[in-house]
């Protein structure tokens, strides 16, 4: 499965109205932490393939969604299922901290 690129256009389509849970990535080129979690969305998009979706919204040029969802800080990763943010976590994780993220809530 491979990692589907967000925007403030294709948003609702891509994780609001999508029955599978969606794992959104927000970050932005400039973000250094962003870049570390990049290879852990391809490796969450495989691994759990068929139970979740995994999508990056980059910060800067979708500013709708990023308001909207209240960004912080980057990296943000956003759990959403059924149109809804069940789990939400800040800054950059190891493999094993983004698997147990991901285990506790799907």
């Amino acid at each position: 499965m491979t990692v589907a690129e967000l925007t403030d256009a294709n948003f609702q389509a891509e994780v609001l109205v999508v029955a599978t849970p969606v794992l959104v990535d927000v970050w932005a080129n400039w973000c250094g932490p962003c870049r570390l979690m990049a290879p852990l969305m391809n490796w969450a998009a495989t691994e759990y393939d068929g139970r979740l979706k995994v999508g990056k919204l980059e910060a800067d040029p979708n500013p709708t969604s990023r308001d909207t969802y209240r960004i912080q800080g980057l990296p943000t990763l956003i759990l959403f299922r059924a149109g809804q943010e069940v789990a939400r976590h800040e800054g950059a994780m190891a493999k094993p901290q983004l698997q147990a993220f991901l285990d506790a809530h799907l």
